[in-house]
């Protein structure tokens, strides 16, 4: 039979909004402003690395990365991601949230300055070693998810806990546009400093040497804002809930919370096994009949929802240049030189990330913990569905002159739904609704379903959208732009329908949600 719940966990579920909550959202979510950073930027820089490494002179087009190396180049921290995910997200429940927290920032600070020092100057070989590290890269990214996500959830109190989660999440954003202001900055230092012809003026002045540093400091100015947080990081105390229902010490876990709330929280040692929270019988594991009754089809629901977001949201977000290019909103690549191209790409990201993808977040910040998860997620797939056929339906009309600016609208509108929607929610949920011991593992699974879907996304849509008659060179014809809109209409609606097996978490504490305190036989009862 369960018991009361631990002094030290209904303390943190009722405790008001303080400073140690914003510092919390500080640390955590500045590792996923650098996480977005690192994601993302490389959409910044393939084309002038297409350029740089694969020029033929005697062609009357600049380079481009072959199909096979693009593929590679913004498919690869992906897997890293997803490997990450589940590797950091088994390991929190094990050793701890703090423990693996500080050495997933490590992997990436390191591997982000290693990227941008990619060996060599043929092309194979910067190739591949910017790969091998940016596989690592997004390993230690993918740590990020399941751990900044379950310390949020488990500082926060029950009232606010939407709000500080989407909060953390929210950063991303500014991460987006923090990498788009650094190429424009970048770009706009080398354009002045070492002025070049347009490709079809000059093909090879248009090119400058200096400019394969360019790319380099974009990918390497990551690692400052990682940088900064570590000492924070490890600062931070282990959870309350870890060192109390996991490690089985809730005497340590008042001791620990009293300092950051600044309140004394007395606890019995032998409290835990008391009350009956995470001890007893209800020790069951992941593989176990009893979590596929209580959980199966919230992990179901988690994994699905995230696996169909990631299709459509880093299709849009990975290739928007080439969407842009096609709207004409970035003029022909002959007609730039190289540095100038990065700049036209890195300043239509910019005003989408400022128009759509910051404002979207922050709407899931101060409604979510009034309308709730479930509504969100909802809305939010349903009106990326609509505005998906709102581009697909008409688009030789969006893409016809005149009308360039009302596909921008649109295609900016994607992404403040995906945001003020299921790209908050899918991060949030599963931090909440699995028992602590498992919370970590769980959101790590989630996570890794999501980024699966982004590997189909980023790959598939790299493939689906080449044009029927004209596809880019080294590629096969595909099905178009158009029809690949309509695809991700439909994996927005798939993900509507999935989003109704989504439990609400709203107002609830994390033992209540997780029914972690209630044992097999009270639950049959």
């Amino acid at each position: 039979m369960a018991g009361k719940q631990l002094n030290v966990l209904t303390t943190l579920d009722q405790a008001k909004t303080q400073w140690y909550h914003f510092m919390a959202i500080v640390i955590a979510g500045m590792g996923f402003f650098t996480d977005a950073y690192d994601l993302f930027c490389i959409s910044l820089v393939s084309k002038l690395l297409g350029r740089i490494y694969y020029t033929d002179l005697t062609k009357p087009d600049p380079g481009s990365l072959p199909p096979n190396v693009s593929a590679a180049v913004n498919g690869v921290a992906l897997c890293g991601t997803l490997a990450g995910q589940l590797f950091f997200g088994w390991l929190g429940d094990k050793l701890g949230r703090k423990s693996v927290y500080g050495f997933t920032l490590i992997l990436m600070v390191l591997c982000s300055v290693a990227s941008g020092l990619s060996f060599g100057h043929t092309p194979k070989g910067v190739i591949a070693t910017l790969c091998f590290f940016r596989f690592w890269l997004g390993f230690g990214i993918g740590g990020d998810y399941p751990l900044s996500a379950t310390i949020m959830s488990e500082y926060a109190n029950k009232k606010t806990r939407g709000a500080f989660i989407a909060a953390v999440f929210a950063m991303q954003g500014f991460g987006i546009l923090f990498g788009a202001i650094v190429a424009l900055v970048v770009a706009a230092g080398f354009r002045n400093s070492f002025p070049a012809p347009a490709y079809e003026v000059d093909r090879a002045g248009s090119l400058v040497p200096e400019a394969d540093y360019a790319w380099r400091i974009i990918l390497m100015f990551g690692t400052i804002p990682a940088a900064l947080t570590y000492y924070w990081r490890m600062k931070m105390p282990e959870t309350a809930r870890y060192t109390a229902l996991i490690a089985r010490n809730a005497k340590q876990a008042a001791a620990d919370m009293s300092k950051v709330l600044n309140a004394e929280i007395v606890e019995d040692a032998a409290a835990v096994d008391r009350d009956g929270a995470g001890g007893g019988s209800n020790e069951w594991g992941l593989f176990s009949a009893q979590f596929v009754r209580r959980h199966g089809l919230h992990l179901v629901a988690t994994t699905t929802t995230w696996f169909l977001l990631d299709i459509a949201f880093y299709s849009q977000n990975l290739f928007q240049k080439d969407i842009f290019s096609k709207v004409g909103w970035i003029p022909a690549a002959k007609t730039m030189n190289a540095v100038e191209e990065v700049f036209r790409i890195a300043r239509a990201q910019a005003l989408i990330a400022l128009c759509g993808t910051i404002p979207g977040y922050w709407f899931t910040v101060a409604l979510i913990d009034v309308v709730g998860r479930f509504a969100i997620q909802l809305m939010g797939f349903f009106m990326m569905t609509v505005f998906m056929l709102g581009l697909a339906v008409p688009y030789h009309h969006w893409t016809t002159a005149g009308h360039h600016t009302g596909f921008v609208v649109m295609y900016g509108f994607t992404f403040f739904f995906a945001n003020f929607g299921p790209n908050s929610t899918t991060f949030i949920v599963p931090a909440e609704i699995f028992p602590a011991r498992l919370r970590s593992t769980c959101h790590g699974i989630s996570a890794a379903a999501g980024k699966a879907g982004a590997i189909v996304g980023a790959f598939g849509f790299l493939y689906a959208a080449q044009d029927k008659e004209k596809p880019e060179p080294g590629y096969k014809p595909g099905i178009g732009i158009r029809n690949a809109l309509f695809v991700l209409a439909g994996t927005n609606f798939l993900g509507m329908v999935m989003t109704l097996l989504v439990p609400e978490s709203k107002g609830m504490s994390l033992e209540e949600i997780s029914k972690e305190a209630v044992d097999d036989e009270e639950e049959a009862a």
